[in-house]
């Protein structure tokens, strides 16, 4: 019980400032003590947030995704994927299997620390991150306010 209010407690905290920031929050789901809901910008650009009441941070993260017969494409640019990264002060994961590279990229921010401006520096930030990363993997992107297929 106690897990359930700190849940709520920080998902009404997180889209109160979200919605300052003009972010539209879309699909939210509750599972177990956790939270999950995808974050859409003025200008169409998507994000996905979690909220784990176990955690001391709200993580919100971009995904690329691409065919395995672009692997050597993604590994010859890793050494420039990584440093870009530490330059924003984010980090990702990478899932490999039979169909597909799932990249992600990530930024956290602590909640004793979450303000209207600490979550506008930490959007900034990752967005930057996400746009550098467009360039090295040379994917051009659009967004689109309600596009359907996500990130």
């Amino acid at each position: 019980m106690k897990h359930n209010r700190l849940i709520q407690e920080r998902v009404r905290r997180v889209a109160v400032l979200f919605r300052e920031l003009g972010y539209d929050i879309q699909d939210g789901e509750t599972a177990d003590d956790s939270y999950s809901s995808t974050l859409i910008a003025p200008d169409g650009f998507q994000i996905a947030m979690f909220i784990d009441g176990d955690s001391k941070f709200l993580e919100l993260v971009f995904t690329f995704t691409f065919s395995t017969t672009m692997a050597d494409f993604v590994r010859e640019r890793m050494d420039e994927i990584i440093h870009t990264l530490y330059e924003y002060g984010c980090y990702f994961t990478m899932h490999v299997d039979e169909q597909e590279i799932v990249f992600s990229i990530f930024s956290k921010i602590y909640y004793a620390g979450l303000n209207y401006f600490a979550l506008k520096e930490t959007l900034k930030d990752l967005r930057e991150a996400v746009d550098a990363h467009q360039e090295i993997f040379d994917v051009p992107v659009e967004f689109e306010k309600g596009a359907s297929n996500g990130d």
